[in-house]
């Protein structure tokens, strides 16, 4: 048995030892520059005290705590999809933001993504529409996926995916709850 990885013991040939030096002739090595000394802190007399400035940190002030690991947003699954299309699992809520702007939208879907979560909704269904131009779709179609994914509602969105055509098609989404015992800690 070998106690460690082997090395790899070619030797060059000329050609490539020539090479080698014409690549290297130029090189010098690089040496670290030396710390610019540490210059004394100014007065507090010529700053006033309620001014900080930006240029220096502020050395006192502890490190700010480590941000809880996000799960990550899972789309919904094909059996999932399934269940819902075939009617064994039941839409629990549903929002229809046609006609919206995209503030009122936004806050429309929020409250109604955590009403829905207080009274025990599984999955719900947020029509946005189609839009006007296919290609791109509206405003909200590409807005809604965004706020979904926001980290505002990670504690009350599981996963999102399209709608099956009887429920809206590309223009809604199953929007899967998070149980609201299990919100905590996100």
């Amino acid at each position: 048995m070998s106690e460690g990885p082997r090395r790899y013991t070619r030797r060059l040939s000329h050609a490539e030892a020539e090479l080698w030096t014409i690549v290297t002739a130029n090189v010098r090595p690089f040496h670290a520059r030396p710390a610019p000394p540490v210059e004394a802190a100014p007065t507090p007399a010529k700053e006033p005290p309620h001014k900080i400035s930006a240029a220096a940190p502020n050395r006192d002030r502890p490190p700010p705590p480590p941000r809880p690991a996000v799960t990550p947003l899972v789309d919904i699954d094909h059996r999932t999809r399934v269940k819902i299309k075939r009617g064994r699992l039941e839409v629990d809520a549903k929002l229809d933001l046609h006609g919206m702007r995209q503030d009122e939208a936004q806050r429309a879907l929020t409250s109604f993504l955590r009403r829905a979560q207080a009274e025990g909704a599984k999955v719900a269904i947020v029509v946005t529409g189609k839009g006007l131009s296919r290609e791109e779709g509206g405003v909200l179609r590409r807005a809604v996926p965004m706020w979904l994914q926001s980290p505002h509602l990670r504690d009350v969105v599981v996963g999102f995916g399209e709608a099956a055509r009887h429920h809206g098609g590309e223009g809604a989404l199953y929007v899967r709850i998070r149980r609201a015992d299990r919100a905590r800690g996100y």
